[in-house]
C-alpha cells in the first residue's frame, strides 16, 4: 500500500511539473497568455478594473453586465461599453421558455466564464446555452448555441433610444450624454420568423420602437440551434455602423476573428519583453500593460469621426482622432509610457487634444475628454504636462504653439475650481494676485458661482497642481522663445510655497486673509474625500505633490535628513481611526501603508523621492515591497483607482525598474527591477535593455550599475540616454548598498535640466 501511494505521489508531481513547463513555454512565446483580465475586479471599496474585451485603443469595448465579479447572474449580453466605468449601450438577451417571462433584459445564471482581452465565452446553465464572442475595432459577433428543443428568442434593448428591423438587419441608436448617440447595425445569419415590440413586458406586433428600454424581440425556429449575430457600432450614424460591420467581419466567424485579434494583442504587448521572474510577476506585468491600452479610444471611422466637443462629424484628414482620456490620472505615467512604446500614437492623441480645444466654445485644453465631451472632472489642467513631456522627449508631430495657447487659456481664462468649466471668477482673480487658491473657513458656506454645486474648492490640490502646470507652461514658453512668459510662469511655479506651513511641514490651506485654517487635522480635515481642502487623498499625500521641484521641497522641510524622516513617517503613521471610520471618509485613500495610499495616482511618485535625498536604497526597498503587497495575480490584485491605465502604467514602469517622477523633465528615476532582463522595442527600431546580474527575486538592492557601458552612480538617467537604444545593467544583492547613488551631487535634478 505504501509503495502505491509513493508511486502515485511521484506521478502526480511529474504531471504537475510537465503541465507547468508546457504553460511556461507557451506563455513565453506569446505575452497575451499572461494577461488575466480578472486581476483587480474586486478591491476594498472601489471596483478598480472590469474584465474588459477590446483591441488596443479601439472604440469597441465590452465587459460583462453584472453587479460585480461575485454576482451569480449576468444581465443579458453586452454590446458596447461607452466608458471604462460605464454600463453597456444596448443589451442582448437570449431566451427559451414561457413567452410571458420575456423582459427587456433577462437576468440569467451562468457558469464556465472565460475572458481574454479579445474573446468571451460562458454557459447559461439554466437556459442551456453556450455563448461565444469575438470582436474587432468597431464591430463584434456572438455565436449562441442552444440545447433546448424550444423556440428561440433574441431580445435587443436600447436603454434610451430607438430600434428598427428592416427585414434583413436591425439598426438603431442609444442616446448617452451631451446629445451623443451610439449607433448599431446588427445582422443574423438565420432569419427570424417574427419580430415584435416589447413594451411594459408585453409583446405586440411591430418592427420599430423608441424611448426608455426600447426593445425588439426576434423569434427563431427551435431547430435553428445556433444563432450567429454580427454587429457594428458607430458614433456617426447607422449606415456607418453597417460599413464598419462589413469592413471588419465579412467572411469571418468567432474563431477566425479571435485569431486575428490575438495576433494584434501579441504585437502590442511584445513591444516590451521580460524574462526571469515567476509566472505571477509576468501575469501582473502583462495584465498591467494590457490595461494601458484601454484608453484613449480611436473614434475615426473610414476617415471621419464624431466629436462631442462640438456635436459634429468631421473629416480626420488621414489622422486618427482619440478621446476618453482621464488626464488627471494619465499624465503621470500613462502618457510617458506611450511615448516609449507608441510615440506616433501619442502624437495623434496630443493633436486630438488641440482639435478638441478648437472645437469647444473656448480654446481651452481639455482636462477629462470623454466620448461625450470634456467632463472637466477633478482639478488642475495637466494636459500641458503631457504636451511638454512629449516635446522634450523628441515628439514633434503636433502644433506646440497651439498647444501652448490652449493650455495657457485653460489655466488663465477657465476657472481653476474643480469639476467646473465656467470662466475664471473671483477666486481665480485671488489666485493670480496672491498666489494661492483661498480656502473657506470651517463652517463657512460657499457663495462663489464658479465652484461646482456638488464639489468643493480643493484649494491645496488646486494650488499645488496649478504650480506644476505653470512650470510646464514655462517650459513650453522656453521652447518657443517666449522669454517674458517663461519668467512669469516659472515664478508662478513656486506658488506652492505660499501654502507651506513651516511649523508643521505640511501644505496647509489658507483663507482669503492669509491665515492658516485652524483647528486642522492633516488626516481628516476636509470632509468627504478631504475635498474641502485636498482631493480624494489627505494632507499626508499632498505634502509631496511638488513633482517639478523636489529639491526645493527638501529645503522647505529643513534638509535631506528631515525630508527622509518625514517620508519614513508617511509610511508608518497610523490611520488615526478604525479602518471603517477612515475609509468611510476617505474611500479613495485605500491601499494604505501608514498614511501613504497606493490606491490613488497622486501617491505614485512618492516612493521614488528617497532618490532625491541620498537614500535610493529605500526607494528600491519600498518599490519592491509595494509591488508585492498590492499588485498581485488575483481578484484583489489592484488596490484602488486604476482608471484605465493611470495606475497600471506605474506598475509597468516600476517592474521594469524606472519611473518618470516629473513629466516634462525628460528624466527617469531608477527603482528596483522585478525581472532578470527587460527589453523595450523603441519605435525608431532601437532597443533599450535593463539587465540584472546576480538576479534573484530577493535581490532587490542595487550594488553597482553601468549605463551604456559607463559606470553609473546616479539613481536616475535622461531620456536621451535611452532613446537611441542602450543597456542599463544593474548588479543586485539582497542587502542594501547604502553608498550607491547616495552622493547628493548624483541626486536627480529638479526644475529643468540640460546636459
Amino acid at each position: 500500500m505504501k509503495k502505491k501511494i509513493y508511486f502515485f505521489a511521484i506521478f502526480t508531481v511529474s504531471v504537475m511539473l510537465l503541465s507547468n513547463c508546457g504553460f511556461v513555454k507557451k506563455a513565453t512565446s506569446e505575452p497575451i497568455n499572461y494577461v488575466n483580465p480578472y486581476i483587480g475586479n474586486i478591491s476594498h471599496l472601489l471596483v478598480p478594473t472590469f474584465p474588459t474585451m477590446h483591441l488596443p485603443n479601439s472604440m469597441m469595448r465590452v465587459n460583462p453586465e453584472r453587479g460585480d465579479f461575485t454576482s451569480d447572474f449576468i444581465n443579458g449580453l453586452p454590446l458596447i461599453t461607452t466608458s471604462h466605468r460605464g454600463s453597456s449601450a444596448f443589451n442582448l438577451s437570449s431566451f427559451q421558455g414561457d413567452v410571458k417571462k420575456i423582459r427587456s433584459v433577462i437576468k440569467q445564471s451562468y457558469d464556465n466564464e472565460k475572458i481574454t482581452p479579445y474573446s468571451y465565452s460562458l454557459y447559461l446553465d439554466e437556459q442551456h446555452t453556450t455563448v461565444n464572442f469575438g470582436l474587432s475595432h468597431q464591430s463584434a459577433m456572438y455565436e449562441l448555441n442552444f440545447e433546448k428543443e424550444e423556440a428561440i428568442y433574441i431580445i435587443l434593448n436600447s436603454k434610451n433610444g430607438a430600434l428598427n428591423w428592416d427585414g434583413t438587419s436591425l439598426y438603431g441608436y442609444q442616446l448617452i450624454e451631451n446629445n451623443t448617440k451610439v449607433y448599431l447595425n446588427m445582422t443574423f445569419a438565420e432569419k427570424p420568423i417574427t419580430v415584435s415590440v416589447l413594451k411594459n413586458n408585453i409583446l405586440s406586433e411591430g418592427t420599430n420602437t423608441a424611448g426608455k428600454n426600447a426593445s425588439l424581440v426576434l423569434k427563431f425556429l427551435k431547430d435553428a440551434k445556433k444563432i450567429n449575430i454580427q454587429y457594428g457600432i458607430s458614433f456617426i450614424d447607422e449606415n456607418q455602423a453597417k460599413k464598419n460591420l462589413e469592413r471588419e467581419l465579412t467572411g469571418k466567424n468567432v474563431e477566425s476573428l479571435n485569431k486575428i485579434s490575438r495576433g494584434i494583442w501579441n504585437n502590442a504587448l511584445s513591444k516590451i519583453e521580460v524574462s526571469g521572474g515567476d509566472l505571477k510577476d509576468k501575469s501582473v506585468f502583462y495584465t498591467s500593460f494590457y490595461r494601458t491600452y484601454e484608453r484613449p479610444v480611436c473614434l475615426s471611422e473610414d476617415g471621419r469621426y464624431y466629436s462631442a466637443f462640438d456635436n459634429k462629424v468631421h473629416e480626420d484628414n488621414g489622422r486618427p482622432f482619440y478621446t476618453d482620456d482621464w488626464i488627471w490620472d494619465s499624465y503621470r505615467a500613462h502618457h510617458p509610457l506611450r511615448i516609449l512604446v507608441d510615440p506616433k500614437k501619442e502624437e495623434d492623441i496630443l493633436n486630438s487634444f488641440i482639435i478638441m480645444a478648437e472645437q469647444m466654445d473656448h480654446f481651452w485644453m481639455p482636462t477629462f475628454p470623454e466620448v461625450t465631451g470634456d467632463s472637466r472632472r477633478m482639478n488642475s489642467n495637466h494636459g500641458v504636462a503631457s504636451v511638454i513631456d512629449a516635446y522634450r522627449k523628441g515628439l514633434r508631430n503636433f502644433d506646440l504653439e497651439k498647444a501652448y495657447v490652449a493650455s495657457k487659456n485653460a489655466i488663465s481664462e477657465k476657472t481653476l475650481s474643480p469639476w467646473s468649466g465656467k470662466p475664471a471668477g473671483e477666486i481665480d482673480a485671488f489666485y493670480k494676485e496672491k498666489g494661492y487658491f483661498p480656502a473657506l473657513n470651517n463652517g463657512e458656506e460657499e457663495t462663489v458661482p464658479e465652484v461646482h454645486a456638488f464639489e468643493s474648492r480643493q484649494p491645496v490640490a488646486v494650488t499645488l497642481g496649478t504650480s506644476y502646470d505653470e512650470w510646464c507652461l514655462a517650459q513650453i514658453a522656453q521652447e518657443l522663445g517666449k522669454d517674458k512668459e517663461y519668467n512669469f510662469y516659472i515664478q508662478n511655479s513656486l506658488n506652492y510655497q505660499n501654502l507651506y506651513n513651516k511649523e508643521t511641514k505640511f501644505f496647509h490651506p489658507k483663507n482669503n486673509k492669509g491665515e492658516f485654517i485652524t483647528p486642522f487635522d492633516y488626516t481628516f480635515s476636509g470632509g468627504m474625500g478631504a475635498r474641502k481642502f485636498y482631493s480624494e487623498n489627505n494632507g499626508w499625500v499632498y505634502r509631496w505633490d511638488v513633482q517639478h521641484n523636489i529639491n526645493d521641497l527638501i529645503n522647505l522641510m529643513g534638509g535631506k535628513e528631515t525630508f527622509i524622516n518625514e517620508l519614513n513617517r508617511t509610511f508608518s503613521e497610523p490611520l488615526g481611526r478604525s479602518k471603517y471610520g477612515f475609509y468611510a471618509q476617505l474611500p479613495d485613500h485605500t491601499g494604505n501603508v501608514g498614511q501613504f495610499s497606493m490606491a490613488n495616482e497622486p501617491s505614485l511618485h512618492i516612493p521614488y523621492l528617497y532618490n532625491y535625498a541620498g537614500q535610493p536604497w529605500k526607494t528600491q526597498k519600498r518599490i519592491r515591497t509595494l509591488l508585492n503587497q498590492w499588485f498581485r495575480d488575483d481578484l484583489m490584485g489592484v488596490p484602488g483607482d486604476e482608471d484605465g491605465g493611470g495606475m497600471t502604467s506605474f506598475v509597468v514602469f516600476s517592474q521594469l525598474g524606472f519611473y518618470p517622477v516629473t513629466p516634462g523633465l525628460p528624466m527617469y528615476n531608477i527603482g528596483s527591477p522585478v525581472f532578470e532582463s527587460a527589453t523595450i522595442k523603441l519605435d525608431n527600431g532601437n532597443i533599450f535593455t535593463i539587465n540584472t546580474k546576480n538576479y534573484a527575486p530577493k535581490n532587490k538592492y542595487i550594488q553597482s550599475a553601468t549605463l551604456n557601458g559607463e559606470v553609473w552612480n546616479k539613481p536616475w538617467f535622461m531620456h536621451d540616454d535611452m532613446k537611441d537604444g542602450g543597456v542599463l545593467e544593474l548588479v543586485m544583492g539582497n542587502k542594501a548598498n547604502k553608498n550607491w547613488g547616495s552622493n547628493l551631487i548624483d541626486a536627480p535634478p529638479s526644475m529643468y535640466f540640460k546636459k
